[in-house]
């Protein structure tokens, strides 16, 4: 199959997908999407004043922030909940000396009732799974019904693991494809193992239940193979893949459900990268990977030093310290 025309429609094909790829800096973008201040303060407070601020009676930090269309249609129990229009705030108003339990109680019928009355679509992806919420200082506040998280736009928490192989051939990944039934990014590549880590469970637990649940690895081989090797943080806003209302956020660090496994090489990795195949978040999660590798390097990434920092975003909500006890 030479002849010109056939050709001709090989080149154009190719131009069109290496135009369309994306940069690793554009991937880290996809996934830090939440406006910084120092870039443009005008900008930035003018996005602020699309939310709520969220807060707790008896704790002096913000805690995350509810779009104003949300705050709007939700159903807030006027014996536990003030909603300051002026100030844009929404507190939980349970005592100043309130107790976690107490605090998760309120918290829990009140999303309860919410996810009744069926005008929330995220809440109709209640998971029964328990995210804590953080005081300064790292103290447990509450706890909240997973799938809610976004519409209160606080700090959760995950694990994600490369499993990798090395050899003669260079190194390999163990890329899973997501299942085209999954509520959030049906279809698109992930990581080796990764999931969201429940109240009171710690970084390295949380992955060895998620190993064993996702890729069937046994507990002892993870143990034994499995290392800590950072976190990477970023203030995510939803998008149509996540499932449910558009542009709600998630502030994220990431220390049956997968359709597939293939070991794919580093070339094959980036170039998945750049047609966008995998999550947003996973695709952070292998350019930090490519980094401490020394795979990506300020000499053949134009963009390093920014992607760097990107990936390690500090917010402006209290958040957990998974070492104190």
């Amino acid at each position: 199959m030479h002849c010109p025309s056939c050709f001709a429609i090989n080149f154009t094909l190719d131009v069109v997908a290496y135009t369309m790829a994306k940069s690793n800096l554009e991937l880290v973008d996809e996934c830090d999407k939440f406006p910084y201040y120092e870039d443009n303060p005008a900008f930035y407070a003018a996005h602020l004043k699309k939310h709520h601020a969220f807060r707790v009676n008896g704790c002096d930090a913000v805690l995350g922030y509810i779009l104003n269309s949300a705050v709007a249609k939700f159903h807030w129990p006027a014996e536990y909940w003030t909603v300051d229009s002026t100030n844009q705030t929404v507190t939980l108003n349970t005592a100043p000396d309130a107790t976690p339990e107490q605090r998760s109680k309120v918290m829990d019928e009140t999303l309860r009732a919410e996810a009744k009355r069926g005008n929330f679509e995220v809440l109709k992806g209640w998971r029964n799974e328990m995210y804590a919420v953080y005081a300064p200082g790292g103290k447990f506040l509450l706890e909240m019904e997973r799938c809610a998280t976004p519409l209160f736009g606080v700090v959760s928490y995950g694990v994600h693991a490369t499993c990798y192989v090395e050899d003669e051939h260079g190194l390999q990944f163990w890329v899973p494809k997501r299942a085209k039934t999954k509520q959030t990014y049906p279809g698109m590549l992930d990581n080796s193992v990764a999931g969201g880590m429940s109240t009171n469970e710690r970084p390295f637990e949380c992955l060895v239940r998620e190993a064993e649940e996702e890729a069937s690895l046994p507990e002892d081989v993870t143990r034994a193979a499995a290392k800590s090797v950072g976190c990477v943080s970023y203030f995510y806003v939803r998008d149509s893949r996540a499932g449910g209302e558009v542009d709600l956020l998630q502030p994220e660090v990431d220390d049956g459900e997968v359709e597939e496994f293939k070991l794919y090489t580093v070339e094959e990795t980036k170039k998945a990268l750049a047609n966008g195949e995998f999550k947003p978040n996973c695709a952070v999660v292998f350019i930090d990977f490519f980094i401490r590798h020394g795979i990506l390097t300020p000499e053949n990434e134009p963009d390093y030093f920014q992607i760097l920092t990107r990936m390690h975003r500090r917010f402006e909500f209290p958040t957990a310290s998974h070492f104190a006890h």
